[in-house]
């Protein structure tokens, strides 16, 4: 097995106590004729706090995520989910071959709400990017062919490598792979072939039985709560850099632990 390259722990910030309040904003971008409504879901908070840039998949909307992201917010980290114009809800037309220019997006973006007021409320040094389906696929696409060498961390929830590749390139970064072993959309050998090939510090969660939307979009589902408490201690242990997190990871033979 090849040797990870492994991940420049960052200093340790002062965790929250308890949940936090959380805040709802509604900002519009524009790139070059692509349209970006954003959702923000920001803690009420004076410390500044780690971002996380969060991509939604073919035909979703950052809403339908919303259970999963305020619980992000509220444990101390700000939630940037742009709609984007092609695969969205309410695209005129979908088009999946337009998640190649989702990257791009995601971190224009980015840079658009750090440069803005809400920019002022964010550590510019602990970033990260996640997303579901073609927005994990966006998210695998900000490690290899269009890294963003501001992120520090990365979440892949049903996703894998098609289309953006999977050549990791960059200052190395910490990577957490969720994926149902029942998924008929987004195969899960797919998604484990992507995760067996990422050369950094990594872990993936595979939920048995699990599908493709439920786990992280249905507070009702068993795997919910279980991806919820294991994406808010890796963002805790990545971004906070709270060691005290790891005893929060699951254990046994569905969680590979390389990080």
């Amino acid at each position: 097995m090849p040797r990870l390259a492994q991940v420049t722990p960052l200093a340790p910030l002062a965790v929250p106590s308890s949940a936090l309040d959380v805040s709802r904003q509604e900002i519009t971008y524009h790139r070059e004729g692509r349209v970006l409504r954003t959702v923000i879901w920001i803690p009420s908070t004076p410390a500044k706090v780690p971002a996380v840039v969060f991509s939604h998949g073919l035909n979703g909307t950052p809403e339908s995520f919303a259970p999963l992201l305020t619980a992000w917010a509220a444990a101390g980290f700000a939630v940037i989910a742009p709609a984007y114009p092609n695969t969205t809800r309410s695209a005129p037309r979908l088009d999946v071959y337009d998640v190649l220019n989702q990257p791009a997006d995601a971190s224009f973006v980015l840079s658009q709400v750090l440069a803005g007021p809400l920019g002022k409320r964010i550590d510019g040094n602990r970033l990260a990017a996640a997303g579901h389906s073609a927005g994990a696929i966006t998210t695998v696409g900000l490690f290899t062919a269009g890294r963003d060498a501001r992120l520090h961390a990365g979440i892949i929830l049903a996703g894998s490598g098609l289309g953006v590749g999977t050549a990791f390139t960059g200052t190395p970064a910490s990577l957490l792979f969720v994926h149902g072993d029942a998924d008929p959309l987004v195969s899960y050998a797919s998604g484990k072939a992507t995760y067996d090939v990422v050369p950094w510090s990594k872990a993936m969660l595979t939920l048995p039985g699990g599908n493709h939307n439920d786990p992280y979009l249905s507070p009702g589902a068993s795997s919910f709560a279980e991806v919820q408490s294991l994406t808010v201690a890796f963002l805790l242990l990545e971004l906070y850099g709270d060691t005290s997190a790891r005893q929060q990871l699951p254990r046994g033979p569905s969680f590979d632990d390389r990080l």
